[in-house]
């Protein structure tokens, strides 16, 4: 196939509905030409931790309705975010690319603030700029953090609504928009959760005739934390206990919402969270559970994230996968459910999860990168992780030579440095970094540029 700048791209996908045979096999999953394309949901929650459900562990934080995804769908246990922090993950979903790729990265400003002056370009394609193409009504509600001046907002890349923050809430001013109008200076943060899950299931009903694509970034457990009033003060784990169980009962309203509406064996639900846990914020902020470090490092913590897919009929019930998989898988997974057309002009660093997801084959993805900003830190093969830059909460950055390598599959918590009894696997690995690095082009960041005063 001739490589499609973005604009052909885009035409040409909004046509590729009348071109599709009798019948296609998706990853597994078969989908009648007539019959109408899957809705997709993603719930992406921010600076939640490995640990921090029941399905994954927790002892104390009560989550039913994300335990009840996991035992009706698949629980995904070595799953990753594309960057530690919020900015760059954000972009790597929508675009299956990696940060380095986009500009949506930096070594100086690792997150955009209220004073840059960048974000996503109009060049890169996103999820629902393809879907929209295929018919979907599309929206963001939530927490967007990838532009806040109105060429990057969600309604110039694809969505026909927003309703959310357009960065983190512990940056001021924290305005609620309605698309690109600022309803609310500051937002009223104790309701956001619960305005968020009464605008999804309104657009979950007015949208249950047609295919649609639903983006639910959630603000919390970013600090600082806020709750209702109904869930104050309802966790033993204290305050950010019940910011969880907040979130685990919006999850339950947009399940119930879906079977009420007769949706739920046509829609697929994905759950999962930007980065690891805010550590350094103590008892505010979560746990990784067994693994090492927290958000905005390259250790496991900082990256391997909670992740739940649901599919009745669709998804075996209880299935558990240990599949490498990632954020960046998302892309090319709803492409295909969509019926899209993969562009085929750009690098791309996803992989179609459904045959992973339905149980029909692996995952092809086997190698991780794990990018500091713009320095790539860490990489993953099979279950071998090497770290060719690390740093602990508190210490310098290192660099290690040879790099520490550790075998996740028996050491998942990184705590046993095997290089030297690996030496021919450290080797192995550092060939991919630099079979990586010559995929790599120069792309200007965009978090660093700031509006001038």
């Amino acid at each position: 196939m001739a490589n499609l700048d973005r604009r052909t791209f885009l035409t040409r996908a909004a046509h590729a509905v009348g071109g599709l045979a009798a019948a296609q096999l998706l990853g597994g999953v078969s989908v009648a030409a007539g019959r109408r394309r899957p809705n997709i949901v993603i719930i992406f929650a921010d600076d939640l931790g490995y640990g921090d459900l029941g399905c994954f562990g927790h002892p104390t934080i009560r989550t039913p309705n994300l335990d009840r995804m996991a035992a009706g769908g698949a629980k995904l246990t070595q799953f990753y975010s594309a960057a530690p922090v919020c900015t760059p993950s954000r972009a790597a979903l929508l675009t299956g690319r990696l940060p380095i790729r986009t500009g949506m990265c930096s070594s100086k400003r690792g997150v955009l603030f209220p004073d840059s002056a960048g974000g996503i370009q109009d060049s890169e394609i996103l999820i629902p700029e393809a879907l929209r193409g295929q018919g979907y009504a599309t929206a963001c509600i939530g927490k967007w953090h990838l532009g806040h001046l109105p060429q990057y907002l969600p309604t110039r890349h694809g969505f026909d609504s927003y309703f959310g923050i357009p960065y983190s809430n512990d940056m001021k001013p924290c305005p609620l928009m309605e698309g690109e109008t600022v309803i609310e200076e500051p937002a009223d943060q104790t309701t956001l959760t619960s305005r968020y899950t009464e605008r999804a299931l309104q657009f979950i009903r007015e949208h249950r005739k047609r295919p649609f694509f639903l983006y639910f970034p959630h603000t919390f457990p970013h600090v600082p934390l806020h709750v209702s009033a109904r869930f104050e003060g309802t966790s033993t784990r204290g305050l950010y206990g019940d910011v969880v169980e907040e979130l685990d009962w919006s999850v339950g309203q947009v399940i119930d919402a879906l079977h009420t509406e007769g949706l739920a064996r046509e829609t697929l639900v994905f759950f999962t969270s930007d980065n690891g846990p805010w550590l350094t914020q103590k008892l505010s902020g979560g746990s990784a559970g067994l693994l090492r470090g927290g958000k905005g490092s390259t250790w496991e913590g900082g990256m391997r994230e909670p992740c739940l897919a649901y599919w009745p009929g669709t998804i075996p019930a209880g299935s558990v996968r240990q599949d490498l998989s990632s954020t960046l898988n998302l892309f090319p997974t709803c492409l295909t459910l969509a019926r899209a057309p993969i562009p085929t002009d750009r690098t791309l660093d996803g992989y179609d999860l459904l045959p992973a997801l339905t149980g029909k084959g692996p995952c092809a993805r086997d190698t991780m990168f794990f990018y500091q900003g713009a320095q790539l830190w860490a990489v993953r093969k099979g279950p071998w992780k090497a770290h060719l830059t690390s740093q602990d909460a508190g210490a310098k950055a290192q660099q290690n030579d040879p790099p520490l390598l550790f075998n996740l599959d028996i050491d998942p918590s990184e705590r046993f440095d095997v290089a030297a009894d690996h030496p021919d696997v450290v080797a192995d690995l550092l060939k991919a970094v630099e079979a990586h690095r010559m995929t790599l082009e120069a792309v200007p960041s965009q978090l660093e540029a700031r509006i001038e005063a």
